[in-house]
């Protein structure tokens, strides 16, 4: 079985398809737009094809993909096509009542079968609070789980988790009836009124350039004059906290409600000019600290070495071994679950 999605696609569907032993292809992007290269998802179909992913936005860029082109993919081909869109779902679907126009990405197109969005991101909602929908029950019965000759009665689970904290989904249900549908529009307005503006300034630094064309509360950067982990390491010394992305290098910013506040996008653009300016003064400089690491990391050819540095990380996390206690047996082989 084979998941096919855009190397742009969250890498929460590589760790799905590991998990469940299926193979994923991951198709390219249009190198003008970022969008995924529809063309090349279509050679990438085979009798194996399982699902066909797309993102609205995609988090590196915050780039749509052309979910009607991809729509149509999926229903000629009788493949189901999942959205989505856990990073903008609470933006994107308030955009059009804030003033701004979409194209359709949702269950209006016939060859859309589910789609995922995530509540504890802009419906302010707690952490570990996500949904998904379905277009038709068919497809929710996958996600089903039914032992019906246990020993301990009739098992019958809706998710992976078979029990889950009532306490997040009692505070997420209270967070979305205090913001009712007004302040969700009035907040996707003031956020996607302050990542254009954002965008429209920084297109104005001839030194770096906007990755396509975004269109929701993310704008990723990047240059082809200087090191773009160095204006990273200047605007994370200026105080800013900017997601570092690899192939290709670039950062970006994503908008919230915190940005939106008097000045502090005019001061983040202000910030970025600044920055660009001193590195300017010697482009061709190596780039240092935070950023030296991360581009040495994305540079290395065998992958397998990235991966088994970050296994350590992980178990330095879950280690229970006490420091300078060679008797202590307790080696961190256990993990939480």
């Amino acid at each position: 079985m084979v998941v096919v999605a855009p190397i742009s696609a969250h890498a929460a569907f590589d760790k799905a398809a590991h998990y469940f032993g299926m193979s994923i292809v991951h198709v390219p992007l249009d190198k003008r737009t970022m969008q995924v290269d529809v063309k090349a998802m279509r050679r990438a179909i085979s009798r194996n094809t399982v699902m066909l992913v797309c993102s609205v936005p995609q988090f590196p860029h915050g780039i749509m993909d052309p979910v009607y082109e991809l729509a149509k993919l999926a229903w000629d081909y009788e493949i189901p096509l999942h959205v989505d869109a856990c990073l903008g779902g609470f933006l994107i679907v308030f955009m059009e009542k804030a003033g701004y126009s979409l194209s359709p990405f949702d269950f209006r197109l016939k060859g859309v079968t589910s789609i995922s969005a995530d509540t504890h991101k802009y419906g302010y909602a707690p952490k570990g609070s996500s949904v998904i929908l379905y277009s038709d029950k068919k497809y929710r019965h996958y996600q089903f789980f039914v032992a019906p000759d246990w020993q301990g009665g009739i098992y019958a689970s809706p998710t992976i988790a078979g029990s889950r904290p009532g306490g997040i989904i009692a505070a997420c249900w209270a967070t979305m009836m205090y913001m009712g549908e007004d302040g969700y529009v009035k907040a996707t307005k003031e956020i996607i009124e302050t990542a254009r503006h954002i965008e429209t300034q920084l297109r104005k630094i001839k030194e770096i350039f906007i990755f396509g064309k975004p269109e929701v509360s993310v704008v990723a950067i990047g240059s082809e004059t200087f090191d773009i982990f160095r204006l990273s390491n200047a605007m994370t010394s200026r105080g800013w906290n900017l997601n570092t992305l690899q192939f290709p290098s670039s950062i970006h910013i994503c908008v919230t409600l915190l940005h939106t506040r008097n000045r502090v996008a005019d001061q983040f653009v202000e910030d970025v000019c600044q920055s660009v300016a001193e590195i300017m003064k010697n482009p061709d400089e190596k780039t240092t600290g935070r950023g030296a690491i991360y581009g040495m990391a994305q540079s290395i050819p065998d992958r397998s070495l990235v991966t088994e540095i970050s296994h350590g990380f992980l178990d330095c996390l879950y280690s229970t071994e006490l420091p300078g206690d060679e008797k202590n047996h307790m080696n961190g082989d256990s993990a939480q679950h």
